[in-house]
């Protein structure tokens, strides 16, 4: 059971790790100045809460 939960585990971190380089990228290449930049880099990493926070209030729940 602990082996099937730590391959789950794995899974998950790779998926949002290519979640968070893809956001980092397209938030870095939209930004305009070095801040917007570090302003995207925090966007990247805080854009699944953000999503989650989102439908959890469409949902009314």
């Amino acid at each position: 059971m602990k082996e099937q939960m730590q391959k789950m585990g794995n899974q998950s971190c790779a998926i949002y790790g290519m979640g968070f380089l893809g956001a980092c990228v397209y938030f870095i290449q939209h930004a305009v100045t070095f801040w917007g930049g570090v302003l995207g880099f925090f966007k990247a990493v805080f854009w699944p809460a953000m999503v989650l926070y989102k439908v959890l209030g469409l949902l009314k729940l």
